[in-house]
């Protein structure tokens, strides 16, 4: 469906329904298909829903909307426009500062914060490849990252995939998606500021965010878990949806009510 969300026009998916409400965001350029394994399983139980988040997918809007703080007023807003009070959210790679945003910004409405392969902040290391190549080249540096994302064998049909759903954005929002982060002049997200539950899901042969950081972030936020991948790349939603849902389904358990 698309919803008017913010004075923008989003792509959203809802599946399943249940007592639990699930909103995952995706990371850089990828739209709500980095969940859609998981969802497979996760909807049978749960209500179960994403969308494309600005400048991904089927939601382009102008790059100058592209900001950190539109991408969490969107977090927000979907649960909104879906009559969604309160929710488990999630956040994968980049998604992962959209997601922090949201329940520091109002901590009340998130039973628990899942951060795949993510981090607070972004740093000009990685970023200022990606922001350069896509104005540059936008398919060579779509290839290059999805193939840095996943290392695992035998996943040459879900590199084929993530190149082919990457590429429905456009080279500048591409761009700005980095470039707004750091570009912006507020301070990252304090993770001692993370008032709710958190599970940190990262893979042990992440290339793009070093498995260090998620353990970091597990160390710093105050109610966190943390759940190693033994040999997933970037993107374990993608290659190894059956033990991010293992994870996410047994910490869920632990969660108050």
């Amino acid at each position: 469906m698309f919803l008017e969300v913010n004075g923008h026009r989003l792509h959203v998916i809802s599946f399943g329904a249940g007592p639990t409400a699930f909103l995952a965001v995706g990371g850089w350029i990828g739209d709500w298909e980095l969940w859609e394994q998981p969802f497979e399983v996760l909807s049978r139980r749960w209500r179960c829903v994403s969308f494309d988040h600005r400048g991904a997918g089927e939601s382009p809007v102008p790059p100058e909307a592209i900001t950190p703080d539109g991408l969490v007023d969107d977090v927000l807003g979907v649960m909104d426009a879906l009559g969604i009070e309160r929710c488990i959210v999630a956040g994968e790679s980049l998604g992962a500062m959209a997601a922090l945003g949201a329940v520091v910004r109002a901590p009340r409405r998130f039973r628990g914060v899942v951060l795949v392969d993510g981090a607070p902040q972004v740093t000009a290391a990685v970023a200022r490849p990606l922001v350069d190549g896509s104005r540059a080249d936008f398919q060579a540096t779509v290839a290059a990252f999805v193939e840095r994302c996943t290392p695992e064998p035998g996943v040459e049909h879900l590199r084929r995939w993530g190149r082919h759903m990457l590429a429905r954005a456009e080279a500048e929002a591409a761009a700005r998606l980095f470039e707004c982060y750091l570009e912006r002049k507020e301070p990252p997200v304090a993770l001692d500021r993370v008032a709710v539950p958190a599970l940190v899901i990262h893979g042990t042969a992440d290339a793009i965010v070093p498995p260090s950081v998620g353990e970091w972030m597990a160390r710093s936020i105050p109610k966190a878990s943390l759940v190693r991948i033994e040999g997933a790349g970037h993107v374990p939603t993608v290659t190894r949806p059956r033990e991010v849902v293992e994870a996410i389904l047994a910490w869920e358990r632990t969660l108050p009510g």
